[in-house]
């Protein structure tokens, strides 16, 4: 029994020993110049200043808003294609049933966010 599971066990090993050594291999080899530029922010490759008072986050809360319901809506395609084959079998009804609830969770989760005005830009 043990000779069946005998290759993952060398896989996992190899995954588990190659980024260890890669780490100990940067630690101990690379150059260690410690330079003060070296530890401040920056955003696409520029430094930048200091953020003093609070950082707005709005930028991702929009962002996130749009994750969700764009994956919510990525849903919709692979129904579209087993609704056909619902059909078939009987269940076209069961299959609507299915996704009108799925719209309507769907839609309270967006009209709750715009009624906590989650979708506006201040």
């Amino acid at each position: 029994m043990v000779e069946t599971y005998l290759p993952l066990l060398v896989y996992a090993a190899v995954c588990l020993a190659v980024p260890v050594i890669i780490s100990l291999f940067a630690t101990y080899l690379g150059p260690k110049k410690p330079e003060p530029h070296k530890y401040q922010p920056y955003e696409s490759g520029y430094p930048t200043p200091p953020i003093h008072g609070r950082f707005p986050v709005k930028f991702y809360l929009v962002a996130m808003l749009f994750v969700i319901f764009d994956v919510e809506a990525a849903a919709f395609y692979p129904w579209a294609v087993i609704l056909s084959e619902l059909r078939e079998i009987g269940l076209g009804a069961y299959g609507l049933l299915e996704m009108v609830a799925f719209v309507v969770i769907l839609a309270i989760g967006y009209a709750y966010v715009w009624k906590k005005e989650g979708f506006t830009w201040k």
